[in-house]
């Protein structure tokens, strides 16, 4: 097969069996946002820190701020307030041992990670606000 060529009778029929599922009515809700594009923006260090300063003196998060900055509609959906990063295996053997957990009980490693963070702001100078 030449890299200029495309299968079209392949391409077509997934397109036209995708096409004629239904969806599931849980997800119905959700439709307008599957054609979503997310943007992601090149700025320097200083507007960025501006952007995610003012989200979070306005309780919000900093895409909700881009969408004000650049006069769209705003989610109605009040957004659950979260931080997140991505562990690696490792990660959470390394967690593991200085909780004295098991690796794979994923679960008591957030809490005990959650606690951690807890009590890092506590102990901080922003902690007593």
């Amino acid at each position: 097969m030449n890299f200029g060529q495309r299968h079209n009778h392949q391409h077509t029929s997934t397109r036209y069996c995708m096409s004629q599922k239904v969806m599931p009515e849980k997800w119905k809700a959700e439709e307008k946002f599957i054609k979503a594009i997310q943007v992601a923006f090149d700025l320097d260090e200083q507007v960025q820190y501006v952007i995610r300063r003012e989200a979070l003196d306005l309780d919000i998060n900093p895409s909700e701020r881009i969408r004000q900055i650049l006069g769209l509609e705003m989610n109605r959906a009040p957004q659950r307030p979260r931080l997140s990063i991505s562990l690696r295996p490792k990660d959470f053997q390394r967690l593991a041992e200085k909780y004295g957990l098991d690796s794979s009980d994923r679960k008591s490693i957030k809490q005990q990670a959650t606690n951690d963070l807890q009590k890092y702001v506590e102990k901080s100078e922003f902690g007593n606000q």
